[in-house]
């Protein structure tokens, strides 16, 4: 039995017949390779105007707006369940399966919050993005 790679007589190449390696680095900044890849192509969805670069502008910080008031939304939702759990003393004492049903909501009622949210956040980020491309198609 052998214990080389499957294949017989092609696994058997000695290292000469391997090509060189060879070292890929990124072009030097300030060299005339790194300011042409720099230039956004012909029918990219890059902005080539001053007008074109503040629509991108105003959709980032709209999405990262989005983005803060969700994961804030999650966040005190999610503390205000958990508050309400704590604070219903009638939910350790009622059991569903053998386990308390605060333990119950705790561990899978998060799930339908965080689902909900995320379809919301989805809804509102499409509806950013629609609103940008109007916008360019208008410009």
């Amino acid at each position: 039995m052998s214990s080389g790679p499957p294949g017989g007589a092609a696994g058997d190449r000695s290292h000469r017949d391997a090509p060189a390696r060879v070292r890929v680095t990124a072009p030097r900044a300030g060299s005339a390779a790194a300011s042409i890849g720099a230039q956004p192509y012909p029918g990219s969805d890059a902005p080539t105007s001053d007008i074109a670069g503040v629509y991108v502008r105003s959709l980032v910080r709209s999405q990262l707006r989005l983005a803060i008031v969700s994961a804030l939304g999650f966040v005190v939702a999610t503390t205000c369940f958990a508050l309400v759990v704590a604070f219903a003393p009638g939910l350790d004492e009622a059991f569903l399966g053998g386990v308390p049903l605060s333990w119950l909501l705790l561990g899978i009622g998060v799930y339908p919050l965080a689902i909900t949210i995320g379809g919301l956040f989805v809804r509102a980020a499409n509806r950013n993005e629609a609103r940008y491309r109007s916008l360019t198609e208008e410009a």
